[in-house]
Order: structure tokens, then C-alpha cells, then sequence
């Protein structure tokens, strides 16, 4: 598997986690993660660098991104897209991330 194809495969993970739910918590990640027999054991390690906590999408993400940077591997693996405002990521956030109407 070539390392873009496993960011995919994490990629699917995290969206398999997130489905329906605006936060979740880092050991329902992993445990999704997990069951994505093609991804490396290298990779969940990768996640077992980030705090216990509740995230959302992009704090999720900037965090993975974070341990890819650490680690030197962003030019090998790459990076995880992080969702923003721009409408062409909406795909990534299917779920709104905070109810409508309420500010930050």
C-alpha cells in the first residue's frame, strides 16, 4: 500500500468515527482505526501520540497533521486535508460542527 493510499484509508476511518457526531473521543478513533486491517501498526501509533480527549474534525486532524510534522514523515506520507470553510472540503465534514446559529 502506497503512504497516500493509507492517509485514504485513515481518511475513511476518521470519517467512519465521525459519522453523525459533531465530537468524538480519541479511543473511538483508534478503535475505528483499528479495524482498517490494511493500515500499518506504524500509523496507530501515530494516534496513540494524541491526548485522551473529545475532538472535532479539524482539531482531529491539525493533531494528526502535528505528529506526521513531528515525526519528519510529511513529505513521504503527507498530510491530512483539514477542514475549513471552503466548501470544496465539505466532504470531509459532512456533519455541521456546531448547531446553527450559534457562534464560536
Amino acid at each position: 500500500m502506497t503512504e497516500h493510499a493509507v492517509l485514504d484509508e485513515l481518511r475513511q476511518a476518521i470519517d467512519e468515527a465521525f459519522q453523525g457526531r459533531e465530537r468524538v473521543a480519541m479511543r473511538d478513533v483508534y478503535a475505528q482505526a483499528s479495524r482498517h486491517v490494511s493500515l500499518p501498526a506504524d500509523l496507530l501509533g501515530h494516534l496513540n501520540e494524541l491526548p485522551e480527549g473529545a475532538y472535532d474534525r479539524q482539531e482531529l486532524t491539525e493533531a494528526i497533521n502535528a505528529v506526521i510534522t513531528r515525526r519528519g514523515e510529511q513529505d513521504t506520507l503527507g498530510l491530512l486535508e483539514v477542514p475549513g470553510d471552503d466548501a470544496s472540503l465539505d466532504y470531509l465534514n459532512p456533519t455541521p460542527t456546531r448547531p446553527e446559529g450559534e457562534g464560536r
